[in-house]
């Protein structure tokens, strides 16, 4: 390796050097003020938005006073990624993306729900209660980019909270699922960035400390699947980094696959 590193080490040293700059200003740095959002336009009623759950974290996982929270993982390159993608590979008239936190009462009006980094939320028995009747009103909750045993655990637990009568199963060959939109039959491990590494001859491969990629659900009393949990993997960062040459097209194709069944699947059943 020369002294100036690999060219994906050098795009991940950058991109690191990057967020570190933007916590900077986030956390005040420089006598800046991390600032919120813009408001949202809810007025609009588009076919379908993609909607991501705000929530707060727990304790031990904070990153410090100012920090926004594990929910903004990814944000907002992958939403607005995966909705471009949406637009061009269905015929659903797309609007732009949202946040919510669970208890504002919109969230019933959108059909599909996206969580990440949730081995790290801290809901509420309020908020528990509002996820259930969400889900048991047709609501669809995507889950995503958590690994290991202790986080599965945290976010397990809360889904007990939630649907203690659903078991949490792995979604196998031949489940409706897998053949909404497309024909799913590989199962290729979706990576964060910080996993890539560059080997010999300048391939790409894949340094997971958690494995192997589980695609698990929950279903509610008609057998409808009304949770999918994307378990050691992390299919934010393929949206986020679609447009990146480094990152894997096979795994980055999984993931909008996946990503489209969800949505036809939310929207159809």
């Amino acid at each position: 390796m020369n002294s100036g590193g690999s060219r994906v080490e050098r795009l991940v040293l950058a991109g690191c050097l990057v967020a570190g700059i933007a916590g900077a200003w986030q956390l005040g740095f420089g006598g800046r003020r991390w600032e919120p959002a813009p408001p949202q336009d809810h007025t609009r009623r588009d076919e379908y938005h993609f909607l991501r759950m705000e929530y707060k974290d727990m304790r031990w996982t904070r990153r410090g006073a100012g920090f926004p929270g594990w929910w903004r993982q990814d944000w907002p390159e992958a939403d607005a990624h995966f909705t471009q993608g949406i637009q061009r590979l269905t015929r659903i008239h797309v609007g732009e993306p949202r946040h919510l936190p669970l208890l504002d009462d919109r969230i019933f009006e959108y059909p599909w729900l996206y969580a990440t980094q949730t081995g790290y939320w801290d809901l509420t028995e309020a908020e528990k209660k509002r996820l259930r009747e969400y889900l048991l009103r047709g609501g669809f909750l995507v889950t995503d980019d958590f690994h290991g045993p202790q986080e599965w655990e945290i976010f397990a637990e809360t889904m007990r909270g939630v649907l203690p009568e659903a078991p949490i199963l792995e979604i196998e060959e031949g489940h409706p699922l897998l053949r909404v939109m497309y024909d799913i039959e590989e199962r290729v491990p979706i990576p964060g960035l910080r996993h890539l590494r560059e080997g010999p001859g300048g391939t790409i491969t894949v340094q997971m400390q958690y494995g192997p990629p589980r695609w698990r659900a929950m279903h509610d009393s008609k057998g409808h699947l009304v949770v999918a949990i994307n378990y050691n993997m992390d299919v934010g960062d393929a949206w986020e980094h679609a447009d990146m040459p480094e990152y894997p097209e096979a795994m980055t194709a999984l993931a909008y696959r996946f990503g489209l069944n969800y949505i036809i699947y939310a929207m159809t059943h």
